[in-house]
C-alpha cells in the first residue's frame, strides 16, 4: 500500500468520518433546541413544575456547590499569597479572589457541579422513561414530551443558576477571607472594603450572563442526551456522553463570552 493511501485510510477517513458526526450532532440538537423554544412560549407554564424541578436541581446541589466553592476560595487566597507576599501586597488578596470568582471561576465551576449532577440525573431520568416507554405513553395522550419533560428544568437550570453562582461566589470570598484574617490578620471590614471597591457592575453581569447560558447548555445537552438510549446499556452511555459534552460546551462558551467581554468592555 503507497503512503498516500495509508495516510488516507488511517488519518482522512477517520477524520471526515468524526466531522460528519459532529455536523450531525450539530444539527440534530438545534432541531431540538428549536423544539424546546417553541414550547416554552406556545403555551402557558405550569409554575408547580418549575418549582419542583428548582428543588431538585438547585436547592439540592446546593450542599456540594458550597463545599467545593469553599475550599477553592481558600485555594485561590493562599495561592495568590505566595506570590504576593514577595512584593508585601498581601492586602490585595481580597481584590483577587473577589474577581477570580466572580468573573470566572464561580460562574464555570458551579456549572460543571451541576452538569456532573444534576445533569446527569436528567439524563438518567429521562433514559430510563425511554426505555420504559413511558415517553411513548405521554406521546399516546397527546402530551409533547419535550413540553411535559424539557422546558420546566430548562426553565429551573436557568432559574436556579445564577442564584447558585452568587451563593457559591459568597462562599469563596468568605473563604479568602478566613485566610486573609488568619495569616495575615487583615480585618473583616477591610478586606470586604477591598472586595466591593474591586467588583464593578460588568463583573457581576458578566458572571450571571455566563451562569444563564451555561445553564442552559446543561439542559440542552441533559435532556437531548436522554432521548437517546434504546435499551439499558444505552443509558449509561448517554450519562457520559451528557457529562462529557457538557463540559466541553461550558469550556468553549465561556472562552466565547470572556472574549466577548474582554472587547466589549
Amino acid at each position: 500500500m503507497s503512503a498516500s493511501l495509508k495516510l488516507k485510510a488511517f488519518i482522512v477517513v477517520p477524520f471526515l468520518s468524526k466531522l460528519q458526526t459532529l455536523f450531525q450532532y450539530i444539527g440534530s440538537i438545534s432541531f431540538f433546541i428549536g423544539d424546546i423554544f417553541w414550547w416554552l412560549f406556545a403555551k402557558k407554564r405550569d409554575i408547580k413544575a418549575v418549582k419542583r424541578e428548582i428543588i431538585l436541581i438547585g436547592l439540592n446541589s446546593l450542599p456540594l456547590v458550597s463545599l467545593i466553592s469553599f475550599f477553592v476560595g481558600i485555594i485561590i487566597a493562599f495561592q495568590t499569597a505566595y506570590q504576593l507576599k514577595q512584593f508585601s501586597s498581601e492586602i490585595y488578596i481580597a481584590s483577587l479572589v473577589a474577581l477570580s470568582l466572580v468573573r470566572e471561576l464561580g460562574p464555570v465551576l458551579g456549572s460543571l457541579i451541576v452538569a456532573a449532577r444534576s445533569g446527569a440525573a436528567i439524563t438518567a431520568g429521562i433514559g430510563s422513561m425511554k426505555i420504559s416507554e413511558q415517553v411513548d405513553a405521554l406521546e399516546a395522550f397527546a402530551v409533547e414530551p419535550i413540553d411535559y419533560l424539557v422546558v420546566p428544568k430548562f426553565l429551573a437550570l436557568i432559574i436556579a443558576m445564577p442564584v447558585l453562582i452568587i451563593y457559591a461566589d459568597c462562599l469563596g470570598i468568605f473563604g479568602g477571607y478566613l485566610v486573609g484574617n488568619s495569616k495575615f490578620g487583615i480585618p473583616f471590614h477591610f478586606y470586604f472594603k477591598l472586595t466591593f471597591d474591586a467588583l464593578k457592575m460588568k463583573d457581576l453581569a458578566s458572571g450571571l450572563i455566563k451562569s444563564v447560558c451555561f445553564g442552559a447548555i446543561i439542559a440542552f445537552v441533559s435532556s437531548y442526551e436522554g432521548f437517546k438510549p434504546f435499551s439499558s446499556t444505552d443509558v449509561s452511555k448517554s450519562v457520559t456522553h451528557s457529562v462529557v459534552r457538557s463540559f466541553i460546551l461550558i469550556i468553549v462558551c465561556d472562552c466565547i463570552l470572556t472574549a466577548l467581554f474582554y472587547f466589549m468592555f
